[in-house]
Protein backbone atom coordinates (compact mmCIF):
# COMPACT_ATOMS: atom_id res chain seq x y z
CA UNK A 1 0.00 0.00 0.00
CA UNK A 2 2.46 1.97 -1.23
CA UNK A 3 1.62 6.21 -0.85
CA UNK A 4 -0.85 5.67 1.62
CA UNK A 5 -1.47 7.46 4.86
CA UNK A 6 -0.48 5.35 7.87
CA UNK A 7 -3.40 4.73 10.08
CA UNK A 8 -3.39 3.65 13.92
CA UNK A 9 -7.23 3.16 15.06
CA UNK A 10 -7.66 3.53 18.94
CA UNK A 11 -10.85 2.32 20.57
CA UNK A 12 -11.61 3.70 24.33
CA UNK A 13 -14.33 2.12 26.57
CA UNK A 14 -15.26 0.29 29.47
CA UNK A 15 -14.85 -3.16 27.40
CA UNK A 16 -16.68 -4.73 30.73
CA UNK A 17 -16.53 -6.91 29.37
CA UNK A 18 -14.99 -7.41 25.85
CA UNK A 19 -17.05 -8.70 23.59
CA UNK A 20 -16.62 -10.46 19.84
CA UNK A 21 -18.47 -6.81 18.51
CA UNK A 22 -16.28 -4.78 19.95
CA UNK A 23 -13.55 -6.82 17.77
CA UNK A 24 -15.07 -6.92 14.93
CA UNK A 25 -15.29 -2.59 14.90
CA UNK A 26 -11.56 -2.92 14.28
CA UNK A 27 -11.65 -5.64 11.69
CA UNK A 28 -14.96 -3.34 10.04
CA UNK A 29 -13.02 -0.13 10.25
CA UNK A 30 -9.82 -1.51 9.00
CA UNK A 31 -11.48 -3.01 5.45
CA UNK A 32 -13.11 0.82 5.22
CA UNK A 33 -10.44 2.36 5.61
CA UNK A 34 -7.93 0.40 3.24
CA UNK A 35 -11.09 0.82 0.73
CA UNK A 36 -11.03 4.76 0.67
CA UNK A 37 -7.46 4.33 -0.90
CA UNK A 38 -6.46 6.94 1.23
CA UNK A 39 -5.14 5.04 4.34
CA UNK A 40 -3.25 1.82 5.19
CA UNK A 41 -4.51 0.66 8.65
CA UNK A 42 -0.82 -0.23 10.86
CA UNK A 43 -2.24 -0.83 13.97
CA UNK A 44 -5.37 -1.01 16.27
CA UNK A 45 -5.30 -0.02 20.36
CA UNK A 46 -7.55 -1.13 22.66
CA UNK A 47 -7.35 1.13 26.13
CA UNK A 48 -9.91 0.28 28.91
CA UNK A 49 -11.37 3.04 30.76
CA UNK A 50 -10.05 3.20 34.87
CA UNK A 51 -11.76 1.87 37.47
CA UNK A 52 -13.12 5.45 38.65
CA UNK A 53 -15.06 6.13 35.69
CA UNK A 54 -18.04 5.57 38.07
CA UNK A 55 -20.19 3.27 35.53
CA UNK A 56 -22.28 0.98 37.50
CA UNK A 57 -21.39 -2.76 37.12
CA UNK A 58 -17.92 -1.68 36.11
CA UNK A 59 -15.82 -4.24 37.42
CA UNK A 60 -11.67 -3.62 38.29
CA UNK A 61 -9.36 -2.94 34.81
CA UNK A 62 -6.86 -5.30 36.01
CA UNK A 63 -9.79 -7.60 35.10
CA UNK A 64 -10.74 -6.03 31.90
CA UNK A 65 -7.17 -5.77 30.86
CA UNK A 66 -6.67 -9.26 31.47
CA UNK A 67 -9.77 -10.56 29.31
CA UNK A 68 -9.05 -8.02 26.69
CA UNK A 69 -5.48 -9.63 26.20
CA UNK A 70 -6.77 -13.41 25.81
CA UNK A 71 -9.60 -12.21 23.39
CA UNK A 72 -7.43 -10.30 21.15
CA UNK A 73 -4.22 -12.94 21.57
CA UNK A 74 -4.58 -13.87 17.58
CA UNK A 75 -4.60 -10.47 16.53
CA UNK A 76 -1.71 -9.59 14.61
CA UNK A 77 -2.34 -5.61 14.77
CA UNK A 78 -4.83 -4.99 17.25
CA UNK A 79 -3.11 -4.35 20.79
CA UNK A 80 -4.35 -3.75 24.50
CA UNK A 81 -2.97 -0.68 25.85
CA UNK A 82 -2.96 -0.49 30.08
CA UNK A 83 -1.55 3.45 30.47
CA UNK A 84 -5.07 5.29 30.61
CA UNK A 85 -6.74 2.31 32.79
CA UNK A 86 -4.03 2.72 35.55
CA UNK A 87 -4.05 6.75 35.52
CA UNK A 88 -4.73 7.75 39.55
CA UNK A 89 -8.13 9.49 38.01
CA UNK A 90 -10.27 9.15 35.07
CA UNK A 91 -8.87 11.10 32.15
CA UNK A 92 -10.85 13.25 29.04
CA UNK A 93 -10.36 10.92 25.96
CA UNK A 94 -9.10 13.50 24.31
CA UNK A 95 -5.87 13.64 26.82
CA UNK A 96 -5.78 9.81 25.99
CA UNK A 97 -5.33 10.44 22.38
CA UNK A 98 -2.76 12.83 22.61
CA UNK A 99 -0.82 10.27 24.69
CA UNK A 100 -1.07 7.73 21.85
CA UNK A 101 -0.41 10.11 19.00
CA UNK A 102 2.63 11.21 20.98
CA UNK A 103 3.71 8.02 21.77
CA UNK A 104 3.61 6.53 18.10
CA UNK A 105 5.28 9.77 16.85
CA UNK A 106 8.15 9.13 19.18
CA UNK A 107 7.86 5.54 18.05
CA UNK A 108 8.36 6.43 14.26
CA UNK A 109 11.09 9.31 14.84
CA UNK A 110 12.70 6.22 16.09
CA UNK A 111 12.65 4.46 13.10
CA UNK A 112 12.39 0.87 15.20
CA UNK A 113 9.02 0.28 15.57
CA UNK A 114 7.73 0.78 12.52
CA UNK A 115 10.26 0.14 9.83
CA UNK A 116 7.70 0.24 6.63
CA UNK A 117 5.76 3.60 7.58
CA UNK A 118 7.13 6.47 5.97
CA UNK A 119 5.75 9.73 7.70
CA UNK A 120 4.27 9.84 11.30
CA UNK A 121 1.18 7.36 11.61
CA UNK A 122 -2.36 9.13 12.12
CA UNK A 123 -4.64 8.46 15.23
CA UNK A 124 -8.28 8.03 14.83
CA UNK A 125 -10.57 7.00 17.30
CA UNK A 126 -12.81 4.07 16.27
CA UNK A 127 -16.37 3.77 17.74
CA UNK A 128 -19.67 2.35 17.45
CA UNK A 129 -22.65 4.61 16.48
CA UNK A 130 -24.10 4.61 20.21
CA UNK A 131 -21.00 6.38 21.47
CA UNK A 132 -21.90 9.69 18.75
CA UNK A 133 -24.95 10.01 20.90
CA UNK A 134 -22.51 11.10 24.27
CA UNK A 135 -21.93 14.23 22.70
CA UNK A 136 -25.04 15.50 22.99
CA UNK A 137 -25.65 14.01 26.96
CA UNK A 138 -25.49 17.35 28.81
CA UNK A 139 -21.76 18.22 30.65
CA UNK A 140 -20.47 14.96 29.38
CA UNK A 141 -17.54 16.61 26.81
CA UNK A 142 -16.36 20.10 26.72
CA UNK A 143 -16.97 21.44 22.83
CA UNK A 144 -12.80 22.15 22.87
CA UNK A 145 -12.51 18.61 23.64
CA UNK A 146 -15.09 17.40 21.13
CA UNK A 147 -13.47 19.91 18.51
CA UNK A 148 -10.14 18.55 19.00
CA UNK A 149 -10.94 14.27 19.20
CA UNK A 150 -12.82 15.55 15.35
CA UNK A 151 -11.04 18.50 14.16
CA UNK A 152 -7.46 17.61 15.01
CA UNK A 153 -7.85 13.23 15.11
CA UNK A 154 -10.65 11.85 13.42
CA UNK A 155 -13.26 9.40 13.80
CA UNK A 156 -14.10 6.30 12.09
CA UNK A 157 -17.77 5.57 13.37
CA UNK A 158 -19.59 1.96 12.89
CA UNK A 159 -23.32 1.73 12.03
CA UNK A 160 -24.83 -0.78 14.95
CA UNK A 161 -28.85 -2.20 14.42
CA UNK A 162 -30.97 0.66 13.72
CA UNK A 163 -28.37 3.18 15.43
CA UNK A 164 -27.24 5.66 12.41
CA UNK A 165 -24.62 7.92 13.30
CA UNK A 166 -25.13 10.42 10.00
CA UNK A 167 -28.30 11.64 11.73
CA UNK A 168 -25.86 12.69 14.93
CA UNK A 169 -23.55 14.26 12.63
CA UNK A 170 -26.51 16.33 11.08
CA UNK A 171 -28.10 17.48 14.77
CA UNK A 172 -24.56 18.58 15.36
CA UNK A 173 -23.55 21.91 13.83
CA UNK A 174 -19.66 20.58 15.54
CA UNK A 175 -19.71 17.28 13.94
CA UNK A 176 -21.04 18.98 10.77
CA UNK A 177 -18.31 21.41 10.42
CA UNK A 178 -15.76 18.48 10.41
CA UNK A 179 -17.59 16.16 8.53
CA UNK A 180 -14.63 15.70 6.66
CA UNK A 181 -13.19 13.91 9.75
CA UNK A 182 -15.97 11.46 10.27
CA UNK A 183 -15.55 8.51 8.66
CA UNK A 184 -18.89 6.24 8.77
CA UNK A 185 -18.81 2.41 8.42
CA UNK A 186 -22.03 0.50 7.49
CA UNK A 187 -22.34 -2.99 9.39
CA UNK A 188 -23.79 -5.08 6.97
CA UNK A 189 -23.54 -8.21 8.96
CA UNK A 190 -26.07 -6.92 11.73
CA UNK A 191 -24.27 -7.99 15.31
CA UNK A 192 -26.19 -6.95 18.16
CA UNK A 193 -23.93 -8.60 20.87
CA UNK A 194 -24.20 -5.93 24.21
CA UNK A 195 -21.87 -6.09 26.93
CA UNK A 196 -24.98 -4.78 28.93
CA UNK A 197 -26.84 -8.13 27.83
CA UNK A 198 -24.00 -10.11 28.19
CA UNK A 199 -23.34 -9.45 31.99
CA UNK A 200 -27.07 -9.59 32.63
CA UNK A 201 -26.73 -13.09 31.31
CA UNK A 202 -23.88 -13.61 33.48
CA UNK A 203 -25.42 -12.71 36.69
CA UNK A 204 -28.48 -15.11 36.07
CA UNK A 205 -26.27 -18.06 34.78
CA UNK A 206 -27.07 -18.31 31.54
CA UNK A 207 -24.79 -19.32 28.35
CA UNK A 208 -22.42 -16.29 26.86
CA UNK A 209 -21.39 -19.43 24.63
CA UNK A 210 -20.75 -17.77 21.28
CA UNK A 211 -21.00 -14.11 22.55
CA UNK A 212 -17.04 -13.61 23.84
CA UNK A 213 -14.12 -15.95 23.17
CA UNK A 214 -13.79 -18.88 24.95
CA UNK A 215 -10.83 -17.63 26.90
CA UNK A 216 -12.81 -14.54 28.37
CA UNK A 217 -15.47 -17.08 29.70
CA UNK A 218 -12.91 -18.93 31.33
CA UNK A 219 -11.48 -16.45 33.12
CA UNK A 220 -15.20 -14.71 34.12
CA UNK A 221 -15.80 -17.92 35.94
CA UNK A 222 -11.73 -18.24 37.24
CA UNK A 223 -12.65 -14.97 38.93
CA UNK A 224 -16.44 -15.08 39.62
CA UNK A 225 -16.91 -11.93 38.10
CA UNK A 226 -20.26 -10.58 36.88
CA UNK A 227 -22.14 -11.31 39.63
CA UNK A 228 -25.30 -9.49 41.34
CA UNK A 229 -23.26 -7.90 43.51
CA UNK A 230 -20.94 -7.10 41.33
CA UNK A 231 -23.67 -5.07 39.10
CA UNK A 232 -24.19 -3.01 42.08
CA UNK A 233 -20.78 -1.40 42.19
CA UNK A 234 -20.98 2.46 41.28
CA UNK A 235 -24.99 2.01 41.57
CA UNK A 236 -25.44 5.49 43.48
CA UNK A 237 -22.63 7.09 41.96
CA UNK A 238 -22.39 10.08 39.59
CA UNK A 239 -20.14 9.32 36.05
CA UNK A 240 -16.61 11.07 36.63
CA UNK A 241 -16.55 12.99 33.27
CA UNK A 242 -19.86 14.74 35.05
CA UNK A 243 -18.05 15.31 38.35
CA UNK A 244 -14.83 16.25 36.69
CA UNK A 245 -16.66 19.08 33.98
CA UNK A 246 -18.78 20.28 37.23
CA UNK A 247 -14.90 20.99 39.00
CA UNK A 248 -13.46 22.42 35.78
CA UNK A 249 -16.18 24.73 35.37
Amino acid sequence: MAGRIPLVLLACGSFNPITHQHMRLFELARDHMHQTGLYHVVGGIVSPVGDDYGKRGLVASKHRLAMARLALQSSDWVSVDDWESKLEDWTETVVTMRYHYDRIAAQYHSSKDLPTVSEVPQLKLLCGADFMDTFKVPGLWRDDHVEEVVGRFGLVCVSRGSLQPDRAIHESDLLSRHRQSIFLVREWVHNEISATEVRRALRRGQSVKYLLPDSVIDYIREHNLYTQDSEMKNKDVKLRPLTKQTIQD
